[in-house]
């Protein structure tokens, strides 16, 4: 996807809220007016001091009543207010999602998303429904484990990397059509009793926190920079260049993903996912997070982990107070986090 430059305009506006507009500026400019009337001794300097105090005051106990009421986490207040959140919770399940400081809402309002919202879930239901049908069948005929291999074809990994690609496929038709150059990512963790199978196309990001309570990847960022898909998109006769950062054709920020379709025909970037499975008995996992860029610029996956695990208790289980600290901690995209809560002795599913 082409990221949204900033104007100028939006640029003045952020220096006016994130510098001269906060507390700690104005408390300097009174303490700065009170040496100039201290030393001169004029009644207007005074007058302004005054005022200027009584607006520190202000500003001060509006960020005292917001940051009471709310934890925010050290979350500027201007930006809070002007900024959409969306959040979802059920059962061991949380999401919470910001527009942060983009323009537009691309981690979940665009045609991409939007598409691979409406079909991928549904497709993954159907053959994997299948799939488990073909499993009992095989059962019931009491067959070698050889033969319900050769039987069936089937297994988690193949099932995710069949759906995504057709997705891809669909995906292109439709939006290709109407000349739409939309992309997303993918990631999508497929939980069985025993066993985590984790799909990703792209840049978002999932991490897992074990019983131990250390940091697993479970997801490997598809970046342009990196030498196996720098080595891929030279070979396809494409380039890639620094444009804030390193980017495809000079345009894309990750070298996989979900449409795209005018760097697709190009085949400088493809939609093949990469797939990792993880013993769940081996783990004993405690949470995972599966989240879009925006966070991870801000964490790393072991300063997540951590800030997560002692939130658990918290109603959207961390997930709200990682996205507010990203944030404040300046992340310029779009921030959407999942945690995923596992039976065991910290949580209950």
């Amino acid at each position: 996807m082409i990221e949204d430059t900033m104007t100028l305009l939006s640029l003045l506006g952020r220096i006016m809220r994130y510098f001269l507009l906060r507390p700690e500026t104005l408390f300097l400019l009174c303490i700065s007016l009170a040496l100039w009337s201290y030393f001169f001794h004029t009644d207007e300097v005074k007058t302004i001091v005054k005022s200027s105090r009584d607006a520190v005051k202000m500003v001060k106990g509006k960020v005292a009543e917001i940051m009471q009421n709310d934890r925010f986490g050290g979350l500027d207040v201007l930006d809070a207010e002007f900024s959409k959140t969306w959040e979802f919770k059920s059962n061991n399940v949380a999401v919470y999602s910001i527009q942060g400081r983009r323009d537009h809402m691309e981690d979940r309002f665009e045609a991409a998303a939007d598409f691979a919202k409406a079909h991928l879930p549904e497709a993954l239901r159907q053959q994997l429904l299948t799939y488990e049908r073909e499993k009992e069948r095989e059962k019931e005929k009491d067959k070698e484990k050889d033969e319900k291999k050769e039987t069936s074809g089937l297994s988690y990994p193949s099932i995710l990397e069949q759906q995504i690609l057709t997705l891809d496929r669909e995906m292109l038709d439709k939006l290709s059509a109407t000349y739409n150059e939309a992309g997303t990512t993918c990631l999508v963790a497929l939980l069985s009793d025993k066993e985590l199978t984790v799909a990703n196309v792209g840049d978002s990001r999932g991490v897992l926190c074990d019983k131990d309570g250390n940091a697993i990847p479970l997801s490997h960022d598809h970046k342009p920079y990196q030498l196996k898909e720098r080595k891929r998109i030279k070979k396809a006769g494409g380039f890639i260049s620094f444009n804030g950062s390193w980017r495809v054709q000079g345009i894309l920020a990750m070298s996989r993903s979900l449409g795209d379709y005018p760097l697709k025909n190009l085949n400088v970037v493809i939609p093949d996912p990469d797939i990792m499975s993880f013993d769940l008995d081996k783990l004993q996992p405690e949470f995972m997070i599966l989240a879009s860029d925006g966070l991870w610029d801000a964490f790393s996956n072991e300063e997540a982990v951590r800030f997560i695990k002692e939130r658990l208790d918290e109603p959207h289980f961390g997930a709200k107070s990682i996205v507010l600290q990203s944030f404040y901690r300046g992340c310029p995209d779009n921030i959407t986090v999942m945690v995923v809560k596992f039976k065991g002795k910290a949580s209950e599913q």
